[in-house]
């Protein structure tokens, strides 16, 4: 379902007597022609199937005599499927302080780690108070530490 300003729109599906053209290029087994609407629908009901538009973009229309609610099921089946080979990255972040112990930076390296393995993506923030800020080498020295305990894992 595509969400729009709160709504929810479904595709309107058209098959059967919901059919409004008066033509209707027909894909089959057996048939590969154009085709009125009633005599497509005859043909249809008449092999207990349903007439589904697949295209109503073309010109004619492009429809399909098929079992419909199989075809929604096998929809359904592949949406699924894609969904489950997808991925999903999460973004985590750490925080570090200029004045961290050292027990402190080796638990939030184990963490950064699990979260690498994972595949995750990390960001590291050092975080500077008042006028520790004048002094951004204490920073990279904190910095270099970190990195050298997760080389092994990080880029």
């Amino acid at each position: 379902m595509n969400q729009k300003r709160g709504r929810n729109f479904k595709k309107q599906v058209m098959i059967n007597n919901f059919i409004k053209f008066p033509e209707l290029l027909i894909i089959n087994e057996e048939h590969n022609n154009v085709m009125k609407t009633s005599e497509a629908l005859e043909l249809a009901k008449s092999q207990g199937l349903d007439l589904l538009v697949i295209n109503e973009n073309s010109n004619p229309p492009v429809a399909k005599i098929l079992d419909y609610g199989k075809y929604k099921y096998e929809q359904n089946k592949k949406q699924k499927e894609i969904k489950k080979k997808q991925h999903v990255t999460n973004n985590k972040e750490i925080r570090l302080r200029n004045g961290i112990g050292d027990h402190d930076i080796q638990f939030k390296a184990k963490k950064v780690r699990e979260f690498l393995i994972d595949g995750d993506r990390v960001k590291i923030s050092l975080k500077f108070r008042g006028r520790e800020v004048t002094r951004p080498d204490y920073g990279r020295e904190t910095l270099d530490k970190f990195f050298a305990i997760i080389e092994d894992v990080g880029k």
